[in-house]
């Protein structure tokens, strides 16, 4: 329609005569010049720009995770309508199957490695490390967030869902920052390339709690090794004792063994013996007594 309209202005041909030449009817041509954007096309643009948001917020969705997120947001469209848009626009989950002849593209770091596998801190809420977890149960996998305190070792904050989104990583560190007070600026938030540490979400509660951001290097597991021992701990005392009849039943145990066990009652060299609470407590009152 767009060709026959430009086509007739520039040589001045007589619509009827090209739309006897091209065998289309003219009352179809002027209803399309009357509404080139019938109500279909636009609904369609609108859940479009909902799924693209949705992508770029978590991108390991795939198309049936994205349709509900759409209709959670008030559109009303069938799986097979999100499916085809997703295809068309090539917004393929992270997770999908590898295609032959094409090499998977690294993730952009949305930061720089300001730690350079260097974990310490000579002060509270210096140096912050997060990474995620998951492990199964007989109802699905349950996966769980967590960020460490370098100083201390301590988990300030955590997060334990169904679903491995973006979500999941903000509601740790807003754990973390309301667990300390909300005395975190300057702090500098560690983790690698996963998409959930990538999302806009989380980057925007970085820049709101005025926290700065560090990334690991691709494929290089030391980059956030003291994370990593903190899940290896989590994965040989909790998570591979026995088979998990469902989410909630493992959910209490994670939160008992880091709230009592880990934080009250095992002891690390590090801290010179002491546990992460008991650590905290004697530095603290150090801390203030100098002062």
């Amino acid at each position: 329609m767009k060709e026959l309209a430009a086509a007739g202005a520039r040589n001045r041909v007589p619509v009827a005569v090209s739309c006897r030449v091209l065998k289309l009817h003219r009352q179809h041509y002027y209803a399309w010049l009357a509404n080139p954007v019938t109500a279909a096309e636009l609904a369609e643009a609108y859940v479009a720009n909902a799924i693209f948001a949705a992508h770029r917020d978590d991108p390991e969705f795939g198309y049936r995770l994205l349709f509900d997120e759409v209709t959670a947001a008030g559109h009303e469209v069938s799986d097979r309508t999100v499916w085809k848009i997703c295809s068309a626009n090539e917004w393929w989950c992270v997770f999908g199957k590898k295609r032959r002849g094409r090499k998977g593209r690294v993730g952009t770091p949305a930061h720089e490695d300001l730690v350079c596998r260097e974990f310490t801190a000579d002060e509270p809420n210096r140096l912050w490390l997060t990474d995620i977890s998951e492990h199964p149960t007989n109802e699905g996998k349950l996966y769980i967030c967590a960020v460490k305190d370098v100083w201390s070792n301590r988990i300030v904050g955590y997060s334990i869902a169904d679903r491995m989104t973006s979500q999941l990583a903000v509601d740790a560190l807003e754990s973390a920052v309301a667990r300390r007070g909300g005395t975190v600026a300057n702090c500098t938030l560690h983790s690698d390339r996963g998409g959930q540490f990538r999302s806009r979400k989380l980057q925007q509660s970085l820049w709101r709690h005025q926290i700065r951001g560090s990334m690991g290097q691709v494929g290089s597991a030391g980059d956030n090794a003291a994370m990593e021992s903190f899940f290896s701990l989590l994965q040989r005392n909790v998570l591979d004792r026995h088979r998990w009849t469902n989410r909630e039943e493992l959910r209490i145990a994670i939160v008992t063994w880091i709230e009592r066990t880990y934080h009250r009652r095992r002891r690390q060299a590090r801290l010179g013996r002491l546990t992460p609470i008991e650590y905290e407590a004697i530095m603290t009152q150090t801390a203030t007594t100098a002062a």
